[in-house]
């Protein structure tokens, strides 16, 4: 981690955590409570960079600094700071969870009110007790973008349509004889019933 120490059983996914649902359910609110306390403590450590010193501990400059009103200053400032990392503490019981809260998890959720974590239930039961899964694990990562479809355009009928803006010529119909009149036609069949009348 920030360390460099191994970590013994890797998430498969950082920010992310796979457990039964009544575990996820109870163990959220906790991480909430610890990341908005991580978050509050934000400005006073950044105010108490200001009378902070780049001197490495116990040289000669580092010991002018702790004689100096600067460390007041900067144990005036830092102290929220501190009682915060105890707080978190106390509930989480592990130094290397607070000093990941306090330096990258609190971090991405400064512009954001609430709502740090998120549930999500897994259609799969687990095996051996078929226990209810779920999925807790931060928002902002794993986040689907919500897009509006866009109307499509459809083409109107007064608009010319590509590839028709030139004038057709129409093919000359070839000629056709116009059908016979009523008269015409009665007296013809007369004729070829006569004449086949006549044959027989």
């Amino acid at each position: 981690m920030a360390d460099g120490k191994s970590v013994v059983n890797p998430p498969r996914f950082k920010g992310r955590v796979v457990t039964t649902i009544q575990k996820a359910k109870e163990v959220k609110p906790l991480v909430e409570k610890c990341i908005t306390i991580a978050k509050n403590s934000i400005p006073h450590e950044e105010a108490a960079e200001e009378f902070a010193t780049d001197a490495e501990r116990n040289t000669e400059a580092w010991k002018q600094w702790r004689e100096s009103e600067s460390w007041k200053k900067w144990v005036a400032a830092m102290a929220p700071a501190v009682t915060a990392r105890r707080r978190v503490f106390a509930m989480l019981r592990d130094k290397e969870a607070v000093e990941i809260l306090f330096d990258d998890v609190a971090h991405r959720f400064v512009d954001r009110p609430g709502g740090y974590t998120r549930v999500l239930r897994l259609a799969e039961p687990r095996l051996g007790d078929a226990g209810t899964q779920a999925i807790l694990e931060f928002v902002g990562v794993h986040d689907r973008v919500s897009q509006v479809s866009q109307k499509p355009a459809f083409v109107d009928d007064d608009v010319e349509v590509e590839g028709e803006d030139e004038p057709t010529t129409e093919a000359a119909e070839p000629a056709v004889d116009e059908a016979p009149a009523g008269d015409e036609v009665a007296a013809e069949t007369g004729e070829a019933e006569s004449a086949t009348s006549e044959e027989e």
